[in-house]
């Protein structure tokens, strides 16, 4: 047993792609790492071991998420740190390159690590002179880096270049030295391939296809090659994380509205989500609701595909887990939550208000139309039905007007393309069929083979 197995807890985000860490100082106190505003997690996790949180570090300005450092320092009067360069407009420790914090025993070294961001540090953890591990936030994570675009696409070459200072600055650690990465697969700050979330410094030089780049151009490029399409809520919450998302005195919760509560805002420009099953929705939904099924990855769609401001009534069937919804919600800052439709679906019909449906088939059901794949666009290149028109589902409602009459929308299995079909009935079409699949079962179904490369 070491270090990590008796005293560090990762916190994983499934659906966001993230780890926050909790790390057991042995004095009943405890250092979070990169803790996000939902801590359900970490507080059942600290209460169990008896642990109040006394160092909140945050190793940068977050984009997919809002940070739980302020409300820790509310909850637990835990000390807040983070990089004196975010300008952060609350009271933290502001730390620079090579400032040390004695946790009791233990020492946190800060170690800037720009690149994913202009202030982006890590934090090496020692045992006297002894590194144990470093959290590396988006600096060096499991096969990859981090993405560096987020500033604008007129730095990201420079960001990235900083990238690779960075990584090489790391990797000079001792190749023992255990690297605990915020960012791994899911997120679409990496979204690196398979499944660990941590590695080492050696394994990381062995296996590491950017750290193997010959030199910096050839890094940079790789790094600049692999960046795909990222949540348009990305864009506000640095900036919001900055200034300190406000403390919740109290959990928050969802009102019951009655039907005409919904259509009246819904009239008035606000948002239905409708978080059901993809199959439920189909059979019968509000018009002009958006189909986002409650998942790990609920919350990337709903930053993806509504305004920072939006005004949100939720559409749940009576067994889903309304405390999920809220919290996926608040923590990435969608805070303006109406409440949900009282009695469901049943209460809507039973006031006589108008409905609509979604045809939602299998791949042989599937009729002869066009076929529009919303997947990312390297799951697309992976493999895709010939012919596919492909529009990822966070550009399509700026695409609506390119999509068939009557098309057949899919994705991977048929959550996605249920969103896709509800964005494109709020722009007008009807007669959409989604397929209740993906492209390798539709293209066995239409006796073809799935075709390889990029959209044209």
């Amino acid at each position: 047993m070491g270090f990590a197995d008796d005293y560090l807890i990762p916190l994983v985000d499934e659906g966001l792609g993230n780890s926050a860490y909790l790390v057991d100082l042995g004095d009943g106190r405890a250092l979070a790492v990169d803790a996000s505003r939902d801590l359900r997690t970490l507080h059942a996790s600290a209460t169990r071991r008896g642990l109040r949180v006394a160092f909140a570090a945050d190793t940068h300005l977050h984009a997919d998420f809002l940070s739980g450092a302020v409300q820790l320092g509310h909850d637990h009067g835990a000390a807040v740190l983070a990089s004196a360069a975010g300008r952060r407009a609350f009271e933290h420790r502001g730390l620079v390159d090579g400032d040390e914090v004695d946790l009791g025993g233990l020492t946190l070294r800060a170690l800037a690590t720009p690149g994913h961001t202009d202030e982006h540090l890590s934090f090496l953890l020692l045992d006297g002179d002894r590194p144990l591990g470093a959290f590396t936030g988006g600096s060096l994570i499991v096969n990859s880096a981090a993405r560096t675009d987020l500033l604008g696409a007129e730095r990201t070459e420079e960001l990235a270049r900083a990238q690779y200072r960075s990584l090489r600055r790391l990797t000079r650690l001792p190749d023992e030295t255990a690297v605990w990465p915020t960012h791994g697969a899911g997120s679409f700050c990496s979204a690196p391939p398979g499944t660990e979330r941590t590695t080492t410094i050696g394994a990381e030089k062995r296996a590491n296809p950017l750290l193997a780049a010959p030199d910096e151009d050839a890094f940079v490029a790789r790094l600049i090659a692999s960046l795909g399409s990222y949540p348009a809520y990305f864009d506000r919450l640095a900036e919001l994380n900055r200034r300190g998302p406000a403390v919740l005195t109290a959990v928050p919760l969802l009102p019951a509205l009655e039907a005409e509560q919904v259509r009246a805002l819904l009239a008035d420009g606000g948002h239905v989500v409708d978080v059901r099953p993809a199959a439920r929705y189909a059979a019968v939904h509000i018009p002009g609701s958006l189909s986002i099924p409650l998942r790990d990855q609920f919350a990337t769609w709903l930053g993806w595909l509504l305004p920072g401001d939006a005004r949100i009534a939720f559409v749940t069937d009576e067994d889903q887990d309304l405390p999920e919804v809220v919290w996926q919600a608040y923590k990435i800052g969608y805070e303006r939550l109406a409440g949900r439709l009282s009695g469901g679906m049943a209460a809507w019909q039973e006031a006589g208000l108008p409905t609509s449906a979604t045809a939602f088939v299998t791949p042989d059901q599937a009729p002869a139309a066009p076929y529009v794949d919303v997947r990312q666009a390297a799951e697309y290149a992976a493999g895709h039905v010939p012919g596919a028109l492909h529009l990822e589902l966070g550009a399509l409602a700026a695409h609506a007007a390119e999509v068939p009459h009557g098309a057949v929308v899919a994705c991977g299995h048929g959550e996605r393309a249920m969103t896709a079909a509800s964005v494109l009935e709020r722009a007008g079409h009807s007669g959409l069929t989604v397929l209740n699949g993906g492209p390798g079962d539709y293209a066995a179904a239409q006796g073809r083979h799935l075709t390889e490369g990029d959209a044209r």
